[in-house]
């Protein structure tokens, strides 16, 4: 991938980023009361549900554009080896390696902001007291399961999101336009959500637990199994709904203003260099 499309790659992504995160923040908040160990009302309930908003706009470009040229570069340069039919495997490889990428920048994020949503105190407040008590490892708290979390989560969504644009391009005769894409964003982001909701059940309370807790120190696998004694099948999937609806409006808007802001970006590079 050359300079260009990297930098297509990198402003389509912090637009993207930047527009579904501040769009649908409320939902993410319910979310996770939903899913945190004090519960919704405990949490705070429907009561400042614009609380960590702050960190979550302020990471959101660089996660974006972090994961967008990781998963744009993989593409590209296993297009080189790799046959047409093996397309999918490009796209899954490029999917997970671009959520490693992102991790570094969003797993801090993630901390202050669920601390702040689910604490009704503000996001440099959390960020303050984080650092505090805990030192910068406490920013990284809950990494491995956010990884173990996404990873999956793009392993699923960005195939199926490429298969399905395919498909209606072919059917059509033409590319998708970016609304089709965003519908198609939609469906595989709701088939994501599915599959990976108790992984993303284990990663809040991880993240949510108390310093010294047998939770803040357990692996990912051991939560989901603590989890499931105390609450069965409805707690490892606590929170399934406003996740399946954030996430399948998310990726529609995502990956819509994603391939918008990517083709409005190439038409305007093509002018410019035609002038």
């Amino acid at each position: 991938m050359d300079f260009r499309n990297f930098k297509i790659s990198l402003l389509a992504g912090g637009a993207a980023g930047t527009m579904v995160d501040v769009t649908l923040f409320p939902l993410d908040t319910i979310k996770t009361r939903l899913q945190s160990a004090q519960g919704f009302w405990k949490a705070g309930g429907f009561k400042r549900i614009y609380s960590g908003l702050g960190s979550a706009a302020v990471g959101s470009i660089p996660t974006a554009a972090a994961f967008f040229c990781t998963y744009e570069y993989t593409k590209a340069s296993l297009s080189t080896v790799l046959p047409p039919r093996y397309s999918s495997v490009s796209h899954m490889l490029g999917a997970s390696l671009g959520e490693v990428m992102a991790c570094v920048i969003r797993v801090p994020v993630e901390v202050v902001k669920q601390r702040a949503q689910a604490s009704h105190k503000s996001s440099f407040y959390m960020l303050q007291r984080t650092l505090q008590h805990e030192g910068f490892r406490g920013l990284y708290r809950g990494y491995l399961s956010t990884v173990l979390r996404e990873v999956p989560f793009s392993f699923i969504q960005f195939p199926v999101w490429e298969f399905l644009k395919a498909e209606w391009s072919m059917y059509q005769g033409f590319q998708v336009h970016p609304w089709q894409s965003s519908i198609c964003g939609a469906i595989s982001g709701a088939v994501a959500a599915t599959f990976t909701t108790p992984l993303d059940v284990a990663k809040t309370r991880i993240m949510l637990a108390e310093k010294g807790s047998v939770i803040a120190s357990a692996r990912i696998d051991q939560v989901i199994r603590h989890v499931f004694r105390e609450n069965g099948i409805q707690g490892l999937f606590a929170g399934l709904t406003p996740r399946m609806i954030w996430i399948s409006l998310g990726g529609a808007i995502f990956l819509g203003v994603y391939d918008l802001v990517k083709l409005q970006l190439q038409h305007h590079l093509l002018v410019r260099e035609e002038s």
